[in-house]
């Protein structure tokens, strides 16, 4: 037991993943996988994709790559923290590098966008409620953004007329 100013500190319990938790973490990685094998069937356009897709598909597989382990895992110690410190940083680079990619050229938004805008406000906000030791809330915040941008923005770059359900379907 820690002790502040003399009177003893419980050290908090770790928690461990619930049902929806180890759902959710499988999911990210079956999309993981699902976006691995596109790349790989895509290998012979590589050359034809735009540095901005490249990058954007970088922190994707950063943060898809890390959800499971953060999901799945220990919570609340150092490896915990650095980890959902890399994962906020890869969540909020996807959205702003999403902000720049247009299918019908720049300036056109699509309902996508509205999802990144909501990771700019969201991550923020999960990330402050882990600093001031809001559990619930920050459980519950990161869930939302695993399930909405993670994976039904994730599931919607499969298909109708995109590049990786180009390569993972063409």
């Amino acid at each position: 037991m820690a002790t502040v100013l003399d009177r003893p500190v419980a050290q908090a319990k770790p928690i461990s993943a619930d049902r929806l938790e180890r759902v959710l973490g499988y999911a990210a990685v079956l999309l993981l996988a699902a976006v691995m094998v596109a790349l790989a069937r895509g290998y012979g356009q590589w050359r034809l994709v735009p540095a901005l897709i490249w990058a954007h598909l970088l922190t994707i597989i950063v943060a898809l790559a890390l959800t499971p382990v953060i999901l799945l895992r220990r919570r609340g110690d150092r490896r915990h923290r650095t980890l959902g410190q890399i994962w906020v940083a890869a969540m909020i680079a996807t959205a702003v590098l999403s902000l720049f990619v247009h299918e019908s050229g720049p300036g056109r938004f699509s309902v996508i966008h509205i999802i990144s805008v909501w990771v700019l406000i969201q991550v923020p906000l999960i990330w402050w409620t882990a600093r001031t030791h809001r559990v619930v809330r920050h459980r519950r915040g990161v869930r939302g953004l695993v399930i909405g941008s993670l994976l039904i923005a994730g599931f919607f770059t499969f298909p109708f007329d995109r590049l990786l359900g180009h390569w993972l379907f063409g």
